[in-house]
């Protein structure tokens, strides 16, 4: 079962609240097939700790990288995966969906 994004907000909270750094990646544009609907979240701490889902596991291993160096410079970053990209195929976007995704510290 899938955790809801509810829960997903509140370890974010929670994980701040006992002193982790955190970052969460939001979903905020699809197009065609993709894999999991705009305001879907992924909340990460800054050792690679994890919670929820952007792509359904597709691209989460870069979603996450990016999210730790996110936390390192503060600076957000917006995603983008595709059919497009070099790693479509692997991705799981190979029938022409694409993802945007926001990531940002939670400060």
């Amino acid at each position: 079962m899938l955790t809801s994004e509810d829960d997903i907000l509140l370890t974010a909270q929670a994980w701040k609240q006992a002193g982790r750094q955190v970052a969460i990646a939001t979903v905020v544009e699809t197009w065609g097939s993709a894999p999991r609907p705009v305001g879907s979240h992924l909340v990460i701490d800054e050792g690679g700790s994890f919670l929820g889902s952007v792509s359904g596991g597709c691209v989460e291993g870069e979603v996450v990288t990016e999210a730790q160096d996110v936390i390192e410079d503060g600076k957000p970053r917006m995603l983008e995966f595709g059919v497009a990209d070099e790693t479509a195929w692997r991705a799981g976007f190979s029938c022409g969906g694409r993802i945007k995704v926001y990531v940002e510290r939670v400060d």
